[in-house]
């Protein structure tokens, strides 16, 4: 026997410490693909002890449970893809005799067996997946497959339809009670949590005809995307000075909602990405936000500033933004 195959059977056997199905069936799949598997393989090996999105348990092999067996146990190793984990590896595979192979698949699913036969998927299957396929496609449309408080696009992240009033608070499975949120915003929303973000998208398509960013700047966007616009700032500090907007009116920057937030951070990182392209002489940037009369906002539609600087535009340019009172920005 070799004393890999000791050390895994005493962690399968002893040591291995579970809640849930994870851990043991990490292993199996790990054991039944010759050590490796990319986090993909392995999120497709737990779904087939749970239905949930595959994009979910990449996550949660990445964060929780690729991190117990490889930094807590030492048992895995991480597979790199330039920066990101594109799966893990058995360490002492190689050492594994078929027959050692298949006696530790067979006790890890014999642990499979334990967990399953304690029914620990059965409230996630409740909470996470309460609606029939034909339902789910409904909710998601109306939502415009996005993430009805972030605003994430179904794409980019994968999307829970879910319970406004949770099951456990006596929620109903009527579409009346369903909403579209992208796992991250649902895992942070919690159980207890009544809140309907169903009709924060609503707001977006505020305007204000008094408002001259509302109406007057068309011909000077630069970029936008679904709730954000990028233009050029009509009384430049230095060339290239662009101002960016939630389309909706909103006064302050405080008042803003997180998709409205994620749209303008898109575009400042977008347009800084730009800036830099056509002119290798910006060196630096300035973002800045007036909020309120005595900060210096002057039109009360919520704008950042983003501000191309270079080396020698100003003599000393130390304290940045701290300028805004002249006598302390120097320090």
């Amino acid at each position: 026997m070799s004393e890999f195959f000791e050390t895994l059977k005493h962690f399968i056997s002893v040591k291995m410490q579970t809640s849930h199905i994870y851990q043991p069936a990490m292993l199996v799949k790990l054991l039944k693909s010759s050590g490796e598997a990319s986090t993909k393989e392995i999120a497709k090996h737990l779904l087939t002890y749970d239905d949930s999105q595959v994009e979910y348990y990449e996550e949660r092999v990445k964060v929780m449970v690729g991190e117990v067996l490889t930094k807590t146990h030492g048992i895995t190793e991480k597979l790199k893809d330039g920066r990101n984990i594109s799966g893990y590896k058995l360490a002492g595979f190689d050492q594994l005799s078929t027959s050692e192979v298949n006696e530790l698949i067979s006790l890890c699913e014999d642990r499979l067996k334990a967990e399953l036969s304690r029914n620990r998927f059965k409230h996630r299957n409740v909470r996470r997946m309460p609606v029939s396929g034909s339902v789910r496609y409904k909710i998601l449309q109306r939502a415009k497959h996005r993430c009805e408080l972030c605003g994430i696009p179904a794409d980019q992240k994968a999307l829970d339809v879910d319970h406004i009033v949770p099951k456990n608070l006596g929620g109903s499975d009527d579409e009346s009670n369903l909403q579209a949120l992208c796992y991250t915003c649902n895992r942070s929303k919690g159980d207890r949590d009544k809140t309907d973000f169903r009709d924060i998208e609503s707001t977006y398509a505020e305007r204000d005809k008094s408002c001259p960013f509302c109406t007057e700047v068309i011909n000077r966007v630069v970029e936008e995307n679904e709730l954000a616009l990028a233009f050029l700032d009509g009384y430049p500090v230095t060339q290239g000075h662009t101002l960016i907007i939630p389309k909706r009116h909103v006064a302050d920057y405080f008042d803003l909602v997180q998709p409205e937030l994620n749209a303008i951070q898109q575009l400042i990182k977008s347009r800084q990405s730009q800036l830099r392209k056509v002119d290798p002489s910006i060196t630096g940037f300035n973002v800045g936000i007036n909020a309120g009369k005595s900060a210096g906002q002057t039109v009360f539609h919520c704008h950042i500033h983003l501000i191309p600087r270079r080396d020698g535009d100003m003599d000393n340019p130390r304290g940045g933004v701290r300028g805004v009172i002249p006598e302390k920005q120097k320090y």
